[in-house]
């Protein structure tokens, strides 16, 4: 069972990840339909980050990934060859 602090952090990374998926969305799905001069605007980064900043995300975390596997396999490989 799942303490109070462990909830309370649960939760905050739910909160967290509803809040960076709305912003995502209305940046990307919703802000190309409005009016340049508009207002709102100001509270966006310009839109080829939109796809820059996944991009790049996605890069680092396959390569930590990768990295990781290859470290345990070659773990795996030396204390096989150790014994």
């Amino acid at each position: 069972m799942a303490t109070g602090s462990d909830q309370a952090v649960g939760m905050a990374m739910v909160a967290l990840s509803a809040l960076i998926f709305t912003y995502y969305t209305v940046w990307a799905v919703v802000l190309p339909f409005v009016d340049d001069d508009h207002i709102v605007h100001q509270y966006f980064l310009p839109r080829p980050y939109a796809v820059i900043i996944p991009t790049v995300a996605g890069v680092v975390a396959l390569s930590a990934i990768g990295s990781f596997f290859g470290y345990v396999m070659l773990q795996d490989k030396m204390k096989k060859k150790t014994k």
